[in-house]
């Protein structure tokens, strides 16, 4: 009688189980890379905004006011509002981080990083924006910043990481999805209402400052 697998692991193919050390030595290259860096933020926003966009500029003098107060910017490293939040705090003399995804397409790295981490796995460059931020910053983006602004309101809902500072920048653009959270979310008791306090909207850079010195001290 074929004994059963009780534990995954046990069904790990050759290919599998190597996968594993490259994950292992990626989390610790990255903890490695990241240990050193000052309080930080993490900025998120679309990779295909062009640099003559206004929300470009927004996006640079925001990170720029965020080093003029002591944070470190961490962005996704690559193009379009990653590359506006990367130059502004790199222009200002600040700390500038860029967790570098390697995609087969669209992304590059920008010419703004004083600290750059490779990553090939999703996931783990996820566990780098949430360690080392005291606060995020959601600019306008697709899927990937909604990734990563749903990630940490999960992470703080469920109280597996510490409250921190969250805001999205832009009531247009991002109106409708608060407006989705309070009628479907929370109408149909799916969410609490406390929990739309987790995050604030601004159309404003320095009220985006303001309220994360407010609740992060350095």
């Amino acid at each position: 009688m074929h004994k059963s697998r009780q534990y995954v692991i046990d069904d790990l193919s050759m290919q599998e189980s190597w996968r594993l050390f490259k994950i292992m030595a990626e989390i610790v290259d990255g903890f490695e890379t990241m240990s050193e860096i000052g309080p930080a933020v993490s900025m998120f926003g679309s990779a295909r905004v062009a640099r003559d966009h206004p929300l470009y500029a927004q996006t640079d003098h925001l990170s720029k006011l965020l080093s003029q107060a002591g944070y470190s910017v961490i962005t996704g490293g690559g193009p379009g509002l990653m590359e506006a939040g990367n130059k502004g705090c790199f222009e200002a003399g600040g700390e500038s981080i860029g967790l570098h995804i390697h995609l087969p397409f669209e992304q590059h790295s920008n010419p703004y990083l004083s600290i750059k981490s490779d990553y090939n796995y999703f996931f783990i460059r996820k566990v780098m924006f949430i360690k080392y931020a005291m606060a995020y910053i959601a600019m306008p983006g697709g899927y990937g910043t909604l990734d990563e602004l749903s990630e940490a309101l999960v992470l703080i809902q469920t109280k597996r990481i510490k409250p921190f500072p969250i805001i999205l920048m832009g009531t247009e653009f991002w109106g409708g999805l608060v407006e989705w959270f309070k009628t479907r979310l929370v109408a149909d008791g799916f969410c609490n209402e406390e929990d739309l306090d987790l995050f604030i909207v601004t159309d404003s850079p320095e009220e985006a400052v303001a309220h994360i010195k407010k609740h992060v001290i350095i």
